[in-house]
């Protein structure tokens, strides 16, 4: 069921960052990559996966990730959301869109 939610969540993102899924899972350090990335990783996380199960997750779509990047990603959203009114607003819709469809 939890990579069900992954994988809805990787494509919800892809499409609201504006990024090739595929490009979720490859090495590339773009701005815009690494956000998304990073947004990942923190819904995974409030969606109470473990960092194993994010981890596993990535993997199995080709991405190798340590442990301490993913819970870097996830800081640096939580970081991000306390001063910046557009993360929150982005997550509280992205989270009211995901009930509203459906696609958890």
């Amino acid at each position: 069921m939890k990579k069900q939610i992954f994988k809805s969540y990787a494509d919800k993102i892809s499409t609201l960052y504006d990024v090739e899924l595929e490009s979720l899972f490859q090495k590339n350090k773009s701005r815009e990559i690494v956000d998304a990335r990073y947004m990942l990783y923190y819904l995974c996380k409030e969606r109470s996966m473990k960092v194993i199960q994010i981890q596993s997750f990535m993997e199995e779509q080709g991405y190798s990730i340590s442990h301490s990047s993913i819970i870097h990603g996830i800081n640096v959203v939580k970081e991000n959301s306390l001063y910046d009114k557009d993360y929150r607003t982005f997550i509280k819709n992205f989270n009211n869109e995901l009930h509203s469809t459906r696609y958890i």
